[in-house]
């Protein structure tokens, strides 16, 4: 008997569907009609065991304790899937050959081979596993991918890279919430203060800049512009571009704080000929946007909807799982597979059909174009989210449904528009031995930016008709007077943005090179839930759209050591977690000196100035964010599950 194991019920379902009928459905799996069974986790059913498992004097939360680090990793059924984990691993010894169907990243694998792990099946069973990788629940591409499946060994070092993340992020978050719990404590403060590797650096992001916008004092800066008419009477505006000699008078933006210096610019230029030296006249193409991974489409449902990361990531899973509307959702790949292209047609009908977008830009794409976005070579184990073939009869999406479906089928319909098409002119103009730069743009072809809307194409001036070294008169130099403005406070998508391109935070050019080429902070799949759980723990809070820093997560950010508060920590794992992935580094080689960190960590919140928190708000203990059990301190569902040995 052959065993499918699938990471929730629906994947399950979508799997039996495309195997032989009739089917017989039991409590926790579906037998089909030449004997072999599907079943399914429900997320994960085993969960990391808790400090007391491993020794019951860590019921109580002690420095003495810390760090703790289990000699030998143990993982115990959750309690509301224990029964389905009974199901499963009562199959797995049943089954001739086992077939993971986990959801196509690094969590879905590490969720079933640990699955697997807890039946201890034998070596041989163990080198059979197949590996079946679904982006699509309808039938046709699950038969498809049925018909191409992998050894389950390609992907072993996936599974020891998010094993080795699962424990760190366990040893970190458990450990040193404990310390800085403890630390508040000793102030007077009782509530529990959270700490881990990505929660807490995304916390530093916001509440530095929260911190940067409350400090910040506004200074006038000036530009000059000239007024320009052309010998046949055209008139047109160029701005001045200091010269090197001015830096001492610019900040660090080049912007002029010296007003005396530019009335002297302005002063200069009035009614004197200038003469243009640089003419550079360009059409250009701009290619449309790739279609969407999460991140960039949970950026732009906040910026269009105002919708939350997690809103917007349960939206998707709705259409993923009940609707079979679109491919899977947690992606963090912008690219499709050569092949793919076979299915536009049927996809855009699916589109116009579902009212994905108007028949009539339906209509305008012309299918036998292949964008950039066809590429294998950037295709991983899953492509990006794009609508799927599926057509809706009489069921209608909800609202919100709705919207997000539309960003999606959107961002797919203009792979299959042709380039967006504009002149552009940017001339350099010497007036009294000063540089003025004047851009214009043109639009010629809207092509794909005609499903964009208006919001979205920027309207720029035009320039008159223009040689170089022609004469120009200036009859007029003006000071414009401006004042610096302080950042923004974060939004959703700005939030986001930030987690994604994090390396733009970062001074240090090895970190900063090392994030860049990484996912940024957290993972397509937790970044959502982290934003939230930061809600949760009271430590952000919602000011209409903005996102701003609480009491409490000022107060924590201000006693960490500056190696938890700033992505560098996850710059350097993630390095590392690609070099296990890649079987470049070892399992042990990663935990080691992350071991080593660890106990110096706890040392510092030992000594860290804990009177910050002497002040702080309480919540009443009824309302707290993390319930504690009568068996463990902490919540247990505050950090990620642990796996097998290694």
């Amino acid at each position: 008997m052959k065993l499918y194991i699938a990471e929730k019920p629906s994947l399950g379902r979508a799997i039996a569907d495309a195997l032989p009928k009739p089917h017989k459905k039991y409590d926790g799996y579906i037998e089909v009609a030449n004997g072999d069974c599907v079943s399914w986790c429900i997320g994960h059913l085993l969960e990391q065991a808790e400090p007391d498992d491993y020794d019951e004097r860590y019921k109580k939360w002690q420095l003495e304790h810390l760090p703790i680090v289990p000699e030998q990793w143990q993982l115990k059924a959750k309690p509301k899937t224990r029964k389905q984990l009974t199901i499963l691993k009562k199959l797995i010894k049943q089954a001739s050959t086992l077939v993971h169907a986990g959801d196509p990243d690094r969590e879905g694998q590490l969720l079933v081979d640990e699955v697997i792990e807890q039946a201890k099946i034998s070596k041989a069973k163990k080198q059979g596993i197949q590996r079946l990788l679904i982006s699509d629940l309808n039938l046709a591409a699950v038969k498809k991918a049925l018909s191409s499946m992998h050894s389950n060994r390609e992907f072993i070092p996936l599974s020891v890279s998010a094993l080795a993340r699962s424990r760190a992020d366990w040893l970190f978050g458990m450990n040193l919430t404990r310390a800085y719990t403890l630390a508040g404590q000793k102030a007077g403060f009782g509530n529990v203060l959270s700490v881990g590797r990505v929660q807490t650096p995304i916390l530093g992001l916001v509440v530095n800049r929260d911190t940067e916008i409350a400090n910040f004092i506004s200074k006038p800066f000036y530009e000059v512009l000239a007024s320009l008419v052309t010998p046949d009477k055209q008139v047109f505006k160029a701005k001045w571009v200091p010269s090197k000699a001015c830096e001492p008078y610019q900040d660090e933006e080049g912007r002029v704080l010296n007003k005396a210096l530019a009335e002297n610019v302005a002063s200069r230029i009035t009614n004197q000929i200038g003469e243009v030296t640089a003419l550079e006249q360009k059409q250009k193409k701009q290619s449309a946007p790739l279609p969407y991974n999460l991140s960039v489409l949970q950026i732009d449902a906040a910026k269009a909807f105002g919708m939350a990361a997690q809103q917007v990531l349960d939206i998707c899973q709705t259409l993923y799982e009940r609707h079979k509307l679109i491919t899977y959702p947690r992606s963090d790949n912008r690219y499709l597979p050569k092949e793919h292209h076979l299915d536009a047609p049927s996809i855009l009908k699916a589109i116009a059909t579902n009212d994905g977008q108007k028949v009539e830009l339906v209509n305008g794409a012309n299918d036998k174009l292949r964008s950039k976005c066809f590429n294998d070579s950037k295709v991983a184990a899953h492509h990006a989210i794009v609508p799927t073939a599926k057509q809706l009869n009489s069921a209608r999406l909800a609202k919100d449904e709705a919207k997000v479906y539309q960003l999606i089928c959107r961002h797919y319909l203009i792979q299959f528009y042709p380039d967006y098409i504009y002149n552009e002119t940017k001339a350099e103009v010497i007036i009294a031995g000063g540089l003025f730069k004047a851009n214009a743009k043109q639009e010629v072809s809207l092509g794909f930016k005609v499903l964009m809307g208006k919001s979205e194409l920027k309207e720029e001036a035009t320039l008159p008709y223009l040689e170089k070294g022609m004469d120009l008169v200036c009859t007029q130099g003006d000071v414009v007077e401006k004042l610096t403005s302080p950042p923004a406070h974060f939004t959703d998508a700005t939030l986001l943005g930030a987690m994604t391109g994090i390396s733009r935070y970062v001074k240090d050019p090895h970190i900063k090179k090392i994030l860049k080429d990484t996912d940024g902070l957290g993972t397509e799949a937790t970044r959502a839930g982290i934003i939230e759980l930061l809600f949760k723990r009271r430590f952000l809070k919602r000011e209409g759209k903005t996102i701003k820093a609480t009491e409490t997560g000022l107060a924590l950010i201000s006693v960490l050591p500056e190696g938890l508060a700033s992505p560098d920590l996850t710059a350097k794992w993630e390095a590392s977690l690609g070099s296990i992935a890649q079987q470049a580094m070892s399992y042990q080689q990663f935990l080691q000196p992350l071991l080593v960190e660890l106990e110096g960590f706890v040392m510092q919140a030992a000594n860290c100035d804990s009177h910050v928190f002497s002040k702080l708000p309480q919540t009443p203990p009824k309302n707290r964010f993390a319930k504690r059990s009568k068996k463990a301190p902490f919540k247990k569902s505050n950090y990620k599950k642990s796996s097998t040995k290694v």
